[in-house]
C-alpha cells in the first residue's frame, strides 16, 4: 500500500481439501461469486485512484485455492484484466496452494495468470498435514507427485517449511538434504510456527526452545552458505537477510516490515477485511469491516478503529518493550503482530520470536562481512 505499489491477500474460497491440525483458519463452504469479484476489485481500483497507487499484486490464497475450479480463475483472470484497463492500473497476479488438487486442468490458469510460478508449503518430518476425507498414506508423498507432475509442465514452485519438534531433533542437515538434494526444491523459506486460531492439542505442542531454534537456523544458513548459496539455492529468510546486510536493501519478509498495516490487507470469501489471511478467518473481533458492504475501499480503510490500532502498534512497542534498544530495530521494527497475538493475547508485545530473529541478524551479518571480506582481496 505504501506508495505506488498495494498488495492485496484476497481469499476466494475458505474451502479447504487438507486437515492440518496446527491450521489457524476456521474453514467454512464460503466462496466469492464471479459477481462479488467484480464488486470487490472495482472498489479496490476506485481505493487506488483516490491514494494515486498505479499498481496492484494480489496474492491469492485460500482456505485452498484449487478447491475452486480453474475455470472460475479464468473468467476472473479476463475480469480483472478488463477492470485493469479501463482504470489504466496494473494488476499482477500470484497463487498458494497445498497443490494436492493440482491436475493438468490447471496449467493454461498458472501459465496465463500466474507466470508458471506457484507457491506451496510442506514440512519435515510432517507432523500436521493431512489429506481431508482421503486415506492418504503419506502427505509428503503425495505432495512430491504433485510437484513433479507441476514440474514436467514448466511450472516453478516455491515451498514454505514450519519446523517442528521433530525437525529440531533430525538437525539441519537432514532438512536441507530432504528439501534441496532429494526433492530438488531451490527455492524456499522457513517460516516459525505459531498457534493461532481455535487451541487444541497440536498447537499445544507447537512452541520451541529458543536455544534450539537458533542453533537449527544458524545450522541451516550455514549449510546454505557452503552448498546451496553458490549453486544459486535460495532459503529465506536467509537470503535476503545476506542482501540486507550485503547491499543494505532486501525485500523483506512480512514479519520484518516497518508496519504492515501500511503494506497490505487482506479480504475472504465473505468480503471482510482484516490485516491478513491469519486476522481474517480466525479472529472476527480484528476485522475493519466488509469491503460488500461498504460504499468506499478506502473510507473502511481510514475509518476502522481496528486497522489504527495496527498502525499504533509500532510507536507503542518503543514505549512499552525493549526494542527502542535493539540493534537491528531498523530491520525488525518489533516484529509480527499475530505471532505476538496469538502467544501473548497483546497486539501491543513484540515477537516471541525475539531472539532468534536477533541471533539470526548476527549470524548473517558476520556472513555478509565474511564475503565482502573474500571480494575485496580477489
Amino acid at each position: 500500500m505504501m506508495g505506488n505499489h498495494f498488495s492485496l491477500i484476497l481469499l476466494p474460497t475458505l474451502k479447504c481439501n487438507a486437515e492440518c491440525d496446527y491450521c489457524f483458519e476456521n474453514k467454512t463452504n464460503d466462496c466469492l461469486s464471479l459477481e462479488k469479484l467484480a464488486v470487490v476489485i472495482h472498489k479496490v481500483l476506485d481505493h487506488m485512484e483516490q491514494n494515486a497507487i498505479q499498481s496492484l499484486t494480489i496474492h491469492w490464497q485460500g482456505g485452498e485455492v484449487m478447491t475452486l475450479p480453474p475455470t472460475w480463475f479464468e473468467r476472473a483472470h479476463e475480469l480483472m484484466q478488463e477492470a485493469a484497463q479501463a482504470w489504466g492500473k496494473t494488476i499482477n497476479h500470484c497463487i498458494q496452494s497445498n497443490l494436492i488438487g493440482y491436475s493438468p486442468k490447471w496449467n493454461k490458469v498458472l501459465g496465463e495468470m500466474f507466470g508458471n510460478s506457484v507457491g506451496s508449503s510442506l514440512d519435515f518430518p510432517n507432523l500436521h498435514r493431512r489429506v481431508r476425507g482421503c486415506n492418504v498414506p503419506d502427505y509428503n508423498i503425495l505432495w512430491a507427485q504433485k510437484v513433479r507432475e507441476a514440474r514436467e509442465a514448466g511450472i516453478e514452485v516455491q515451498v514454505i517449511s514450519i519446523p517442528n519438534r521433530k525437525t529440531l531433533k533430525i538437525g539441519a542437515e537432514r532438512f536441507y538434504h530432504y528439501f534441496v538434494e532429494e526433492l530438488q526444491i531451490t527455492d524456499f523459506q522457513v517460516n516459525t510456527p505459531f498457534p493461532g486460531g481455535a487451541a487444541n492439542e497440536a498447537k499445544n505442542t507447537l512452541s520451541l526452545e529458543t536455544k534450539l531454534l537458533c542453533q537449527f537456523f544458524n545450522e541451516l544458513a550455514d549449510i546454505w552458505m557452503s552448498r546451496g548459496y553458490p549453486e544459486g539455492v535460495r532459503i529465506g529468510p536467509f537470503d535476503v537477510l545476506l542482501d540486507y546486510f550485503s547491499n543494505g536493501t532486501a525485500c523483506l519478509p512480512c514479519i520484518w516490515q516497518k508496519n504492515c498495516a501500511t503494506e497490505f490487507v487482506c479480504i475472504d470469501a465473505r468480503g471482510y477485511v482484516s490485516q491478513c489471511d491469519c486476522w481474517v478467518t480466525s479472529y472476527p473481533e480484528y476485522w475493519f469491516g466488509n469491503i460488500l458492504e461498504c460504499h468506499s475501499f478506502s473510507d473502511l480503510l481510514r475509518n476502522s478503529v481496528v486497522r489504527q490500532r495496527f498502525q499504533a502498534r509500532p510507536g507503542r512497542l518503543m514505549q512499552r518493550e525493549s526494542c527502542i534498544d535493539c540493534d537491528y530495530l531498523a530491520l525488525c521494527h518489533g516484529g509480527c503482530p499475530i505471532r505476538a497475538y496469538t502467544v501473548s493475547s497483546n497486539l501491543m508485545a513484540k515477537d516471541p520470536y525475539c531472539q532468534l530473529y536477533q541471533a539470526l541478524f548476527r549470524h548473517m551479518e558476520k556472513w555478509a562481512a565474511h564475503l565482502s571480506g573474500l571480494r575485496s582481496i580477489q
